[in-house]
């Protein structure tokens, strides 16, 4: 096995647009069960949103990137506030098994035939990213070092990518230290006492829906920029179980966790897929085939996010006493 192209890979994972949409992802997702305290398994449809909001006002509207990517913004608040006003008041099981079934409710109104001439139906939609790579400021040529060698469209993407991942932690660890945020964990930890103070329970969970959805949504924004398409299978339950694999992977509660659960999770994703390749290759596992070793990859991520439920539920950085809410 060529292990040194396997580790190069893996290396390459740490700063990709794709670990990047999950770390924004997983970041809001923290918002939203690690500081509140909601179950929600339907923040692939916050990244959706968000991608066709921006995609659909470029391509349908004849609107600038920048402010297609306001109105994504604005896509996803409004579906927060849709999805949060009949739902917020249940608790636990019952809002993830509502706020999943609206996930794959929007991810099948974008493949009906009705509106493929907006959405683009099945096939989605593809080519309205011209505007971001035309900022590029970059010239023609190769950057980086080792590993970390990027044409100048792959580090334009990267360096967007993480700073919008820096200025969201930063705000978020902002939030969280602020008098809102502290609300916020004492609903987590028992919203009947924060009731009883006269707070508004609900408002304060539909802010939190609000706040997740849009770092979700920019998550989706880099996703499909990178990919110059969007497309209604991109949005499945695997995209929902892989952000909460990063999510408890880094820890829920905390700032770091998602940061570092995101490319921690991406590399060694990198290195099962190298190494399981290799030895396939080699004749060493004669019962797998190189197209079933991806299958065989996404058991291994079920399989890590139950041991890590099992035996470490705050995840590297979290605090285990963080995860005790009322459900």
């Amino acid at each position: 096995m060529d292990w040194l192209n396997i580790g190069s890979l893996a290396l390459g994972e740490l700063f990709s647009p794709f670990t990047a949409t999950f770390i924004l992802c997983a970041l809001g997702l923290s918002v939203h069960f690690g500081y509140t305290g909601l179950l929600n398994f339907g923040q692939a449809a916050f990244a959706a949103v968000g991608a066709y909001g921006m995609a659909i006002s470029v391509l349908t509207f004849g609107l600038p990137l920048g402010l297609g990517v306001l109105i994504g913004l604005l896509a996803s608040a409004v579906f927060a506030v849709i999805l949060g006003i009949p739902t917020l008041r249940l608790r636990a099981d019952y809002l993830a098994i509502v706020t999943i079934a609206a996930s794959e409710v929007f991810r099948y109104f974008m493949t009906t035939i009705g509106f493929a001439k907006v959405t683009g139906g099945s096939n989605g939609l593809s080519q309205f990213g011209e505007d971001f790579w035309a900022a590029n400021p970059f010239a023609e040529g190769t950057y980086g070092f080792g590993p970390f060698m990027y044409r100048a469209d792959e580090l334009w993407i990267r360096l967007v990518a993480f700073s919008i991942i820096a200025l969201g932690a930063v705000f978020v660890w902002l939030l969280m230290r602020s008098p809102w945020g502290r609300v916020l964990k004492g609903i987590r930890e028992d919203e009947d006492a924060v009731r009883s103070l006269g707070k508004n329970v609900f408002a304060y969970k539909l802010q939190a829906l609000i706040i997740g959805g849009a770092l979700a949504a920019l998550g989706g924004m880099v996703f499909v920029v990178n990919l110059s398409n969007v497309q209604p299978q991109s949005w499945g339950t695997t995209f929902t179980f892989m952000i909460w694999t990063v999510l408890l992977l880094g820890g829920a509660a905390t700032i770091l966790g998602p940061i570092v659960g995101g490319m921690v999770f991406f590399v060694l994703l990198s290195v099962t897929q190298g190494i399981m390749s290799g030895l396939v290759e080699i004749g060493a596992l004669p019962f797998l085939t190189l197209p079933q070793v991806g299958q065989i990859r996404f058991l291994l991520i079920g399989l890590a996010l139950m041991l890590l439920v099992i035996f470490r539920p705050q995840g590297i950085f979290g605090n285990k006493k963080e995860l005790q809410f009322n459900g």
